[in-house]
């Protein structure tokens, strides 16, 4: 089992003492964390994590999943989309399940807690059914919310004001709230199964498993099969860079049980990659983050380019390994990315397409790239500091008057 300890060589002892510090003065806290999912996305990542490292600290801390079927699921990610700006039509019979559903996860859960954190709009309703059993009532959102379609937020608005906090990715996704909001970043482990160092012959060895070879300078893109991280505009990108640099496109995902969706951009992705033998589209199953952290290390270029995004962990990810990286101009990914700094940020398929040729004519700047990007995800992306917010927000939360306090 990894120990908090563990992370000392990575951030060094200062870091590590803090958060013995702030959960000293803390004290005894339950803790409860609900989303929708335990497998597939960020947020199962982080809080698969995280709940651990806070137990280890002496903080309680549970992490509970709301359960729904098919409909419930379809209305969630139509509302998760209706969020970040698409314009989607919701029935009152999809709301109305939607708060059904909610309403009956609740008599599962019997817990009394300090603090709730409840992730993301699918759980949010149970703060209406289960108020009474935590003393405070955190909403954590972490997609951009920063243009969302009006009646779908101001449906959702009615129910967040419940809470006595929320919690944003990055300043610009904030709402008009009269509670408080604060910021918290998202974060990888870098002693995780899927950021951990492997050797050339574990990473070899998962390549040959797979049938990915490296003849060619190896293009990659790994994240769920969405139409907000452009899965179709990065095979266009590469189709242009083809014309005239060798070089292969690896899409890799896997699949989320809160994301009906996933399927049908999966099946338009392997009709797009058709007859492209320089193309390879993998779906794999959600658990398998040896197989991505191996890939990820193998790749030449790491692409992210998403049109809507709320942070973007796997940009993280691949800075962390020391690829050159280049990302959507969007969400989180812009706080990750400085053009000719550590990466690139693009705006179309052309640009992306230009910032690919461009690295591939250039390998020393693309490894500069990279081990200025590894040295920028220790600074400011790593779990130690998401441990830090949540003890901070904890604290906080308890005194809302505060605005200081010493460790």
């Amino acid at each position: 089992m990894i120990r908090l300890d563990d992370y000392i060589p990575i951030v060094g002892p200062a870091v590590v003492g803090q958060l013995y510090r702030l959960a000293e003065h803390l004290g005894t806290h339950r803790l409860v964390n609900i989303n929708s999912t335990r497998t597939g996305g960020g947020v199962a990542e982080i809080l698969s994590r995280v709940v651990p490292l806070l137990n280890q600290l002496g903080i309680e801390t549970l992490w509970e999943v709301i359960e729904g079927d098919q409909l419930f699921f379809e209305t969630t990610k139509a509302m998760h989309n209706a969020l970040q700006g698409q314009k989607v039509y919701f029935s009152p019979e999809m709301l109305e399940h939607y708060e059904q559903i909610n309403r009956t996860n609740a008599p599962k859960f019997n817990w009394q807690a300090d603090l709730v954190i409840v992730h993301d709009p699918q759980p949010a309703f149970l703060i209406n059914e289960m108020r009474s059993q935590a003393k405070h009532w955190v909403w954590r959102c972490h997609i951009d919310i920063s243009r969302p379609y009006r009646s779908i937020w101001k449906f959702l608005q009615q129910t967040v004001s419940e809470y006595d906090a929320s919690v944003f990715s990055m300043p610009r996704f904030s709402q008009n709230l009269e509670h408080p909001q604060y910021i918290i970043y998202p974060s990888i482990d870098p002693l995780s199964e899927k950021n951990r160092e492997l050797s050339p012959e574990e990473i070899q060895a998962v390549l040959d498993r797979l049938g990915i070879e490296r003849d060619k300078p190896i293009i990659l893109q790994v994240s769920r099969f969405d139409s907000f991280k452009d899965p179709l505009g990065v095979i266009q990108a590469f189709r242009l860079v083809r014309r005239h640099t060798p070089c292969k496109l690896l899409l890799v995902g896997g699949e989320a049980t809160d994301d009906p969706e996933g399927p049908k951009i999966f099946a338009a992705v392997q009709e797009a990659a058709s007859g492209e033998p320089d193309i390879q589209v993998l779906m794999l199953p959600s658990d398998s983050h040896y197989e991505v952290n191996a890939i990820q290390r193998a790749a030449d270029i790491i692409l992210q380019k998403s049109v809507r995004e709320g942070f973007g962990l796997t940009v993280t990810e691949a800075m962390w390994k020391g690829k050159p990286v280049i990302g959507g101009a969007v969400g989180g990914i812009v706080l990750q990315l400085q053009d000719y700094y550590n990466g690139f940020l693009v705006h179309t398929p052309e640009g992306c397409a230009f910032r690919i040729r461009y690295l591939l004519h250039r390998p020393q700047l693309g490894r500069r790239l990279g081990q200025v990007a590894r040295e920028f995800v220790r600074d400011h992306f790593l779990i130690t500091r998401t441990l830090r917010d949540y003890l901070t927000l904890m604290i906080l939360v308890e005194n809302p008057d505060s605005r200081m306090f010493e460790l």
